[in-house]
């Protein structure tokens, strides 16, 4: 199949373009490492320090809990 007028034009101008693509050089840029402003031990140190204070005010608070629970079940039982 013979092509037509448009498609060889079309044709053209995609091989010049590919050509000037080919011409220039890519320039890639190199990724920039970002650090961050917190250093590893100091967020360690701080997820410990929320952590533990909120696992120590469960062990306190749990028994409690369980303990008006179980008044709340033998009041209605007995």
């Amino acid at each position: 199949m013979a092509q037509t007028p448009q498609q060889r034009r079309a044709n053209e101008r995609f091989a010049k373009n590919e050509a000037a693509k080919r011409g220039r050089g890519s320039t890639i840029k190199p990724k920039q490492v970002t650090k961050s402003p917190v250093s590893a031990g100091w967020v360690v140190v701080l997820a410990f320090v929320v952590c533990g204070g909120l696992l120590l005010e469960l062990l306190r608070i749990v028994p409690e809990l369980w303990t008006s629970i179980a008044a709340m079940l033998s009041r209605l039982t007995g």
